[in-house]
């Protein structure tokens, strides 16, 4: 099991990491919604047959209820979050696009806490504040860094928060392939009525199509969308804690920001550096925060009473002693 974990982690940490700049690169000839929804289109067409085949979907038959699953968590993750960013990319550089996103752990924590009862620490409260004064560092008046297109980021990273979240819970179905090509044809149909709406089919234009861009969106659909996003979905409902889970966000910007600056030229300052590291040192803080225990261990002064007391909560109640629905009965 660990091992799987390690391998899914792995993909997750270098495919989409790179992904941020292939967008950037399929962006330059492509029009991103439409190119977004041919490619979940093409990649959830290939694993839906091919779950198919294996006798997943035979297996799982999904009705209303999952697809209605697999289309809010495909709406908020492919839809908000991938067009989002898609759309960003062209007027933001794709490595401060990935340090901006890198705060969906500080939105998690957020939800956490509001909609789930999530205990905050002291060390995540100052994660969550550290990671708001990276952002505010990155996209602050004098920041080089257009104010529309991360307000686009730091929405689309709200919406992967709260999509993973609900993915947790959300009835889709158990097998991997299937519950990916699920959500992905669901986002590639928001995705095309969207890129439609926005005039992109005028902009479709397959002669002035660069074989870089083609090059890009290939490695999009076959490793971003099918290998990256499956490996990410199996995580989510593998069992792993959410604290490795979470680690992505802080390895991907690295592997975004070192392609960007090697082979897009993107220009990196002090100020982007300064911002990223204290973004990611947030990102640090709350996965480290989360990871710690969350009971004292009894000091030596204190182990007799807290032996006592564990040994009187395991004894099991006498025949004659009233059960805690007979109290409830017995209330007026």
């Amino acid at each position: 099991m660990r091992t799987k974990v390690a391998v899914a982690l792995g993909i997750v940490y270098v495919v989409w990491g790179s992904t941020y700049f292939a967008i950037a690169v399929a962006d330059r000839t492509l029009p991103p919604l439409l190119m977004l929804a041919v490619r979940f289109a093409l990649a959830g067409g290939l694993l839906y047959g091919w779950s198919a085949w294996r006798g997943d979907l035979a297996a799982a038959r999904p009705g209303r209820r999952e697809w209605i699953a697999a289309a809010l968590v495909g709406g908020l993750l492919l839809f908000v979050d991938t067009g989002g960013v898609a759309w960003a990319e062209q007027r933001v550089a794709s490595g401060l696009t990935a340090l901006l996103i890198a705060t969906v752990p500080l939105f998690t924590a957020v939800l956490d806490r509001t909609f789930f009862g999530v205990r905050l620490s002291l060390g995540a409260l100052a994660g969550i504040a550290t990671g708001l004064l990276g952002v505010a560092l990155l996209v602050g008046q004098s920041a080089h860094i257009d104010p529309v297109g991360a307000s686009v980021i730091l929405g689309a990273g709200l919406a992967w928060a709260v999509g993973s979240a609900y993915a947790r819970v959300a009835p889709l179905p158990k097998a991997p392939f299937l519950s990916a090509s699920m959500q992905m044809l669901c986002g590639a149909v928001f995705l095309a009525v969207a890129g439609t709406a926005m005039g992109e089919i005028g902009r479709v234009h397959p002669a002035a199509v660069s074989s870089g861009s083609l090059a890009a969106f290939a490695f999009l659909v076959v490793f971003g969308s099918v290998v990256a996003f499956t490996a990410y979905g199996w995580l989510l409902r593998s069992g792993a804690p959410s604290v490795v889970v979470s680690t992505y966000a802080y390895v991907n910007p690295g592997v975004a920001v070192l392609l960007g600056w090697l082979f897009a030229g993107e220009a990196v300052g002090g100020r982007e550096l300064a911002a990223g590291a204290v973004i990611l040192a947030s990102v640090g803080m709350l996965v480290f925060a989360r990871h710690a225990p969350q009971k004292a261990e009894p000091l030596p002064e204190t182990i007799g009473p807290y032996l006592r007391d564990k040994e009187a909560k395991e004894q099991p109640l006498p025949p004659s002693a009233p059960r805690l629905v007979d109290l409830r009965r017995a209330a007026p």
